[in-house]
Formats: C-alpha cells, sequence, structure tokens
C-alpha cells in the first residue's frame, strides 16, 4: 500500500524519534517501501542576523547534521531496508510538506508530544501537517 514514508526525526531530542521509528520500521518492513528519515536545520534567519555568522557556517552545520544523521540511520534503522538521508533547512512542518511532494510519499509518520494550551492557540507542527499534507499522515503520541 506505501511505497515511500517520510518519517521526521530531532536529531537533539530522542523523545522525537524513540516511538516513531520503530513505528516507521514495520510499516516499511509490512509494505517493503523505502524510508526517507528527515531532520530539519533552523535557518540562521534574515541575512541581518545572518552576517554574525562566521563565513560558511551554514554549510559546517548541514555537514555535521548529515554525518549525525548518517550515524543515525546507521544505529537505528536495519541495514535491509531502503533509506533515503535528507537534510532539509527552514521551518519544521513547512520542510516536511516540502519534503513529502518532493520525495512524492505516499505516508508521513511524525511523533507528536500532548499539547499544551498555547498549542491549541498556534498549532504544533504535527497538527500543521496533518492539515496540509497531500498524502496520509500517521501521527505517533509520544
Amino acid at each position: 500500500m506505501y511505497k515511500d514514508i517520510l518519517v521526521s526525526v530531532d536529531l537533539d531530542h530522542d523523545e522525537s524519534w524513540k516511538k516513531t521509528i520503530p513505528v516507521a520500521i514495520k510499516e516499511a518492513e509490512i509494505f517493503g517501501a523505502r524510508l526517507h528519515i528527515l531532520t530539519v536545520v533552523p535557518t540562521v534567519g534574515m541575512s541581518m542576523v545572518g552576517q554574525f555568522f562566521p563565513k560558511g557556517y551554514e554549510k559546517k552545520v548541514l555537514d555535521i547534521y548529515n554525518q549525525r544523521l548518517h550515524d543515525f540511520v546507521s544505529a537505528h534503522i536495519p541495514a535491509t531496508l531502503k533509506v533515503q538521508h535528507i537534510i532539509g533547512q527552514g521551518t519544521i512542518y513547512e520542510v516536511i510538506l516540502q519534503m513529502a511532494k518532493k520525495t512524492r510519499c505516499d505516508l508521513i509518520i511524525i511523533g507528536a508530544h500532548r499539547p499544551e494550551l498555547k498549542d491549541y492557540l498556534l498549532g504544533p507542527n504535527a497538527a500543521r501537517v496533518v492539515r496540509h499534507a497531500d498524502c496520509s499522515v500517521m501521527v505517533v503520541r509520544d
């Protein structure tokens, strides 16, 4: 049923993937799907702010996250699965939606925490992905 599954992980917070990765692995094994493992790196922001960072800072950060993502996949994803490593940059929910379209995923698996009051007013990343995704979305509660 699913050929391409996108799963987003925050490499700095184990809670973001502790429950979602096992679910993604199981779904990929059941359907013989490819896993697209995505981590999102925040942008430096406005050029006015960017001027305070050393030249080449952004590339260096992306290279570090790329290595961290490869190490993560090696440690947590079975070698028998087809995997694409993706480093996104920007707002989390926007990058997830862009990468889902770009990779033509038919399922997004995303973790969600219990909402706080501010989340009801602003909407957490998972809720925004669910509302705007062109494909099925599986939300795994932590």
